[in-house]
């Protein structure tokens, strides 16, 4: 565990979120205590990437945009002391080899037995609403062999909303349902039917734990459909 994330979790941050919104988990004992794990999470607010490892006794790993480790001046120093230090990767995700560097990246977590948490909606939910997942981490399952746990995410999104830049206070919480199982599908990382059959399967389990209704179209195109037009 990186000293930094240590620090921040036990000493700076995370007893005063404990104390101050109280959140709670369910299922905790369905994290195993070794070996590669997966947290299959929605995504309801920017927040979620801190209470999920705060409430979880094993560190975990997201997928951090480079940009945040390239920055100069102090607040990029401070930025690049920050993600290294918590034990965050960087990924580059311009272009179109993003999801394959994303894929790469998550796998190198996974092969040196640590935890990594995805998010397979690929951005925060605009409504609260839960939206297809992508198939990466179906990939990522299937070629690395880690153990899957869906996690719901509940009421983040009401500590700090999209958009907003000041905290409320509100109860927040974990659910970690049971791992799921997709050794049927060992070998088949190359068929995207059973890719998307793997991701659908995951979003169902996610809608349920979760209370969420499902949409079944990508929160990007929904994003991007809201967006202003720019007239010309």
């Amino acid at each position: 565990m990186p000293f930094l994330f240590w620090l921040v979790k036990f000493v700076l941050l995370g007893p005063f979120l404990h104390t101050v919104y109280r959140p709670w988990i369910v299922g905790a004992e369905n994290v195993p205590e070794s070996g590669p794990v997966v947290f299959a999470s929605n995504h309801l607010s920017f927040v979620d990437s801190i209470f999920l490892p705060l409430l979880v006794d094993r560190h975990i790993v997201f997928l951090a945009k480079s940009e945040y480790f390239t920055g100069t001046g102090v607040r990029g120093r401070f930025s690049r002391f920050f993600f290294s230090g918590m034990g965050q990767v960087p990924i580059d995700r311009s272009g179109g080899k993003a999801a394959e560097a994303a894929i790469a990246a998550g796998r190198g977590v996974l092969a040196e037995g640590r935890q990594l948490g995805i998010y397979p909606e690929g951005t925060r939910s605009p409504d609260g609403r839960l939206y297809r997942g992508r198939t990466g981490i179906a990939r990522m399952l299937l070629e690395s062999g880690a153990t899957v746990l869906p996690v719901a995410m509940i009421d983040t999104d009401k500590v700090l909303p999209t958009g907003t830049y000041f905290p409320k206070l509100r109860k927040v919480g974990v659910v970690v349902g049971e791992p799921m199982d997709f050794s049927r599908f060992a070998g088949m990382e190359g068929d995207r039917f059973v890719l998307r059959s793997i991701t659908d399967e995951i979003m169902h389990e996610l809608s349920k734990l979760s209370g969420q209704e499902y949409v079944d179209v990508y929160a990007s195109s929904v994003k991007n459909r809201s967006k202003p037009s720019v007239r010309r």
